[in-house]
């Protein structure tokens, strides 16, 4: 106490101890916003029945080939008798909404179509795009995980690709990294090598006095996955930068089906080997003085849907124009994505001081997507704004005060730029939400990532809102009203 009055903490040796005052605390009561948790829990109800009905994780399973049958698909639309889609948080479109999804639905109709979703460490461990890929391929075909990485640095589900011991891996978005001059990171953003890069010129190097190093990696389905991921036929190795021989052999299963030397240039290039079952051990061995950079993996079906999961932890999607612009166009062509979807502006939030820095991380943004949509410019664009992210002030919590305008800018910046707009923040439940995920265990206690249950919620809601404009089969408004009156929402 001082004159009588509260203060909001006491000194002790030298350290202030704070608590809130009878009045701060009345005051920020009265001023945080009080969410509806009524409405939030109702649209997570409906969205987890639908998610239990969804083919889950499989159990562990016998190490027997899986055949690839590209005629019989499991087809698995929404059942809009348990959803109430006045509640779903629609994609928003640009002006020319009408063309864009015209566009869009052909995209999918194409015999093959590639999706490469880049985003935060919300995407690691193929959280969300997995989720989204076993949707989208159980309604329109394809079968495999797409991208994984050689050298791994954090737990991956969709595939078994193990390496041995010497890889390396090498991220255009690691901080702790310097980046490679020549900024060839592939579309990927990452590159494994299974020697050191060189520090100095080749040619000032005795060649001769440097050993032949042997590396390799295995490829086999992942048992703890979903059944569209364990079945691939296409298997690419994607590598460039060879400035010294490197000769490659493949095994499946110990019986080698490929033998051969990289190309020696300083391009991309794609090693593609064509299976008719799926492998449980293939198996790929370098041998050379000299590693090229491998940009990574792709696991495929010739036929339906392919969603890469391009994961940058700590990224805020500002990389790409740091990137090489003709290493990332030869390997765009190759890939000839049809959409990208890009998910980004969480880890920017704790930083943002004013309007002014939202203002330029939008433009910043912007930019980097116009470069990549540059190098393919028949690609539809969808992105995917921040959820909810909560801060602590005396024990209280609130959502970062610029999240909501951060959310509003970048929507409006894609929406006049003919990029579509999905808004996680709002279909989480808007502003001071994700106290209340937390609560539910949807979730973690960091008050910004998804757990595991939340993860399927988050993706089904934004995969229904897809689904509904791809397919156009939105119930009509009797229906809808007949739905809401049977689930009593």
């Amino acid at each position: 106490m001082s004159n009588g009055e509260e203060t909001e903490g006491f000194q002790v040796m030298g350290v202030t101890i704070k608590y809130p005052t009878t009045e701060t605390y009345i005051k920020r009561k009265l001023t945080k916003k009080k969410k509806d948790n009524k409405q939030i829990d109702s649209i997570v109800t409906s969205i987890e029945t639908i998610v239990a009905d969804i083919e889950d994780l499989p159990e562990e399973e016998t190490a027997e080939e899986v055949v690839v049958d590209t005629t019989v698909q499991k087809v698995n639309v929404p059942d809009f008798s348990k959803i109430d889609t006045s509640k779903i948080q629609r994609i928003a479109y640009p002006e020319n909404k009408t063309e864009f999804l015209a566009k869009l639905k052909e995209q999918f109709k194409k015999s093959h179509t590639r999706i490469i979703h880049y985003g935060d460490s919300q995407l690691e461990g193929d959280r969300i795009s997995g989720y989204v890929r076993n949707r989208l391929q159980g309604i329109y075909g394809g079968n495999g995980p797409g991208f994984i990485p050689i050298k791994q640095v954090y737990h991956q589900l969709s595939a078994d690709v193990t390496c041995t011991d010497n890889w390396l891996r090498y991220a255009a978005f690691d901080p702790t990294q310097s980046r490679f001059e020549h900024k060839k990171y592939g579309v990927f953003t990452t590159l494994s090598r299974f020697t050191e890069p060189l520090t100095v010129p080749l040619d000032s190097i005795n060649v001769d006095s440097l050993p032949v190093v042997a590396a390799s990696f295995k490829v086999g389905y992942s048992k703890r996955t979903y059944a569209n991921f364990r079945k691939f036929s296409k298997v690419t190795v994607h590598y460039g930068n060879t400035v010294m021989p490197v000769g490659v052999k493949v095994f499946n299963n110990d019986t080698l089906i490929k033998q051969d030397s990289l190309k020696v240039d300083s391009l991309y290039h794609a090693l593609t080997i064509n299976l008719k079952q799926t492998p449980t051990n293939l198996r790929f061995e370098f041998t050379g003085k000299v590693s090229p950079d491998f940009y990574g993996l792709t696991l495929d079906s010739p036929t339906g849907v392919t969603l890469d999961n391009v994961a940058m932890r700590g990224a805020s999607g500002t990389v790409f124009t740091k990137l090489s612009e003709p290493n990332y166009s030869s390997m765009v062509n190759n890939l000839n994505p049809d959409v990208f979807i890009f998910q980004y502006g969480g880890n920017t939030v704790p930083y943002l001081k004013d309007s002014l820095g939202v203002t330029n991380y939008c433009r910043y943004v912007l930019a980097n997507v116009n470069w990549v949509r540059r190098k393919a410019p028949e690609a539809s664009i969808l992105f995917i704004g921040p959820s909810d992210m909560t801060t602590s002030k005396d024990g209280e919590f609130f959502t970062y005060e610029l999240l909501p305008y951060l959310n509003e800018k970048l929507k409006a910046t894609c929406l006049s730029n003919d990029i579509a707009y999905w808004d996680m923040f709002h279909a989480m439940g808007g502003e001071n939400a994700m106290e209340h995920w937390v609560d539910q265990g949807l979730a973690g206690t960091d008050y910004t990532h998804f757990t595991p249950k939340g993860t399927k919620i988050i993706s089904e809601l934004f995969f229904i809102a897809l689904y509904l404009d791809l397919s156009g089969s939105e119930p009509q408004a009797s229906e809808m009203k007949e739905q809401i009156n049977e689930n009593g929402t």
